[in-house]
């Protein structure tokens, strides 16, 4: 789950990370009585979505007048919004952020995530900052540094000192730049963080440090031990699909390919996904139906891959061990007359219960066709979508 930044930056002022202040606003006249709390003279008018690049998409405006608080509110509030994450649909615009202005004297990158090749939290640092980390570790790798926390020692002070080294920090700095990890760790810990993201980090032209920008990601599974952070949920944020999808315990993750997929378990979706591109098609979702899922969540698991308006055919691939083959078959029947199916379908199933569940589709009457193996379901449902392009 992702928040805002606004929300960001308030859940790192409780761990003293240093942070400019700021107002949230959905309206003009709240953007407008949040200019003038602050009492200037320079704000910074900031779009609230759930994206990076605002920026270069006109979604953040250095203002010096409350009058230019205003008319960038106007702009703003209810404007669609289009950066390089949000794709060309981009996403509407129902809350700014209006916050002090800041005398920046140097920019630098910071992030906390959970490095699964270590097994560890781990901090990625670069002088580099207000840039795409993605770009610097293309064009100059050299300017990243990644320091891994031991999850039994923990966070210690000579963490901290070989990334304010490596950022360049001198006296004070240092100190600081320790108070500011040691905070954005503290939070990533307690509160089940998968993601923190700083770009930038500045450094003012006094020489403090302070986070100008803020990004958090939280671990879903962990959510139901933090109430205070699942409240802070923006679902106007989410894909709709995404959101019912997880109401009825369903994985389910858009993608931009026509070939929908429902599976069960992650790691044969992930097979799956892969044999669709090998073919030459593009997977429409990713959707784990589970090991136990009943009639009536697979009923609902094809509901939404058919809620998708891209999805040109769809490709069931079952392994029955704890879910059996001829339940998968009885939700496939029951949400296809209920949807009226009119996109190819293409069904592989295996395991228990196998031949009950291919009987119940062969007897149907449905158009569905069969698949012996993985490979022969992927090449027949890429041709059958191909086909009808």
């Amino acid at each position: 789950m992702n928040i805002h930044e606004h929300q960001a930056k308030e859940l790192l002022r409780g761990y003293k990370v240093p942070v400019p202040k700021g107002e949230v606003a959905f309206s003009v006249d709240e953007a407008v009585a949040a200019a003038e709390k602050l009492g200037g003279p320079i704000w910074v008018v900031k779009a609230q979505i759930h994206a990076g690049g605002r920026g270069k998409g006109g979604g953040v405006k250095v203002v010096k007048s409350i009058e230019a608080v205003r008319a960038e509110a106007q702009r703003m509030l209810g404007m669609t919004l289009v950066t390089h994450q949000t794709g060309p649909q981009g996403k509407e615009v129902n809350r700014i952020y209006v916050e002090d202005g800041s005398a920046i004297a140097r920019e630098l990158y910071v992030s906390l995530l959970v490095d699964r090749a270590t097994g560890s939290a781990t901090f990625i640092a670069s002088t580099e900052g207000g840039m795409d980390i993605e770009e610097v570790a293309k064009h100059t790798p050299e300017k990243i540094i990644k320091v891994a926390i031991d999850p039994v020692q923990g966070f210690q002070p000579y963490h901290s000192r070989k990334i304010a080294f490596a950022l360049n920090l001198e006296g004070a700095q240092i100190k600081a730049c320790h108070r500011v990890l040691a905070g954005i760790f503290q939070m990533f810990h307690e509160k089940d963080a998968a993601l923190v993201e700083i770009n930038p980090l500045v450094v003012t032209q006094s020489g403090e440090l302070l986070v100008l920008d803020a990004k958090i990601g939280f671990d879903d599974n962990a959510l139901f031990r933090h109430p205070d952070i699942e409240a802070l949920r923006d679902e106007t944020e989410e894909n709709p699909a995404e959101r019912e999808a997880t109401k009825h315990e369903l994985n389910y993750v858009k993608l931009d390919g026509n070939v929908g997929c429902m599976v069960n378990g992650a790691g044969l979706a992930m097979a799956t996904m892969d044999i669709i591109k090998f073919y030459g098609g593009d997977p429409a979702n990713f959707l784990d139906v589970g090991g136990g899922a009943t009639k009536e969540r697979v009923t609902t698991a094809f509901k939404l891959i058919l809620s998708d308006s891209d999805v040109k055919g769809i490709l069931v691939n079952i392994f029955g061990g704890i879910m059996r083959c001829d339940i998968i078959a009885e939700g496939i029947l029951a949400a296809a007359k209920d949807v009226n199916l009119s996109v190819p379908l293409v069904v592989r199933l295996e395991g228990t219960n196998v031949e009950l569940g291919k009987n119940i589709l062969k007897e149907s009457g449905l158009a569905i066709e069969a698949a012996n193996d993985l490979a022969d379901a992927a090449q027949k449902i890429v041709r059958a979508v191909k086909g009808a392009a």
